[in-house]
């Protein structure tokens, strides 16, 4: 075997691992492993998920950094597609974290919805900073995930405090807790689904 085989094997070693590392990190990305990072393609996936979910679809929603709560807040745009009237009590999130208030006036999460009806959590423009629905911070912080109230212990990412790259919200195993009115009884329901990926907005 002469030194030019030997050197070629060498080369032909060097760019199949560099392919390989290549590869391995585009797939991380994809997966959305750096915090902070989600891509085009999730943010869409779970936008067209909680759109169509049911009985409650999430339509619009947008979520930027407060400096004032040090994390991350988000309104949004619900609709009951299903069949019977239901009262939205509690946002889900994580691993069982729930929130039952807002910021700000009405303060408690209470939103009834008929069959087809929408309610708006947070201000309907998207543009205000009067009524966010709730804060959300990294899971279990504090250990205190089940605290309810307007922190919701549930983000495996939050908004950053940047205008050039304010990050992504990502909130696993997100949902609500709900009561459906069905044939003049009260049955307590908790819708969880996917993944909520929200792009974020510039802090305030």
């Amino acid at each position: 075997m002469g030194m030019k085989t030997i050197g070629q094997g060498a080369t032909e070693y060097l760019v199949l691992l560099a392919v390989v590392l290549i590869v391995a990190l585009v797939s991380v990305a994809l997966l959305g492993f750096f915090p902070g990072m989600a891509s085009d393609a999730q943010i869409t996936q779970s936008q067209a998920y909680w759109q169509g979910a049911s009985p409650i679809a999430v339509s619009e929603v947008a979520a930027r950094h407060s400096v004032a709560w040090g994390s991350s807040v988000f309104s949004m745009k619900l609709t009951n597609m299903g069949v019977y009237p239901i009262r939205i009590t509690k946002i889900v999130g994580g691993a069982g974290c729930w929130a039952n208030q807002t910021i700000r006036s009405p303060y408690k999460v209470d939103y009834y919805l008929g069959a087809g009806e929408e309610a708006v959590i947070g201000d309907p423009m998207f543009g205000s900073t009067e009524y966010p629905v709730t804060v959300v911070k990294l899971d279990s912080v504090g250990g205190n995930c089940n605290g309810g109230i307007f922190y919701l212990y549930a983000a495996k990412s939050v908004c950053q405090n940047s205008n050039s790259s304010p990050g992504t919200l990502v909130v696993p195993a997100f949902g609500f807790e709900y009561i459906a009115y069905i044939d003049g009884q009260q049955i307590t329901k908790r819708q969880i689904g996917k993944e909520l990926i929200i792009k974020c907005r510039e802090p305030y």
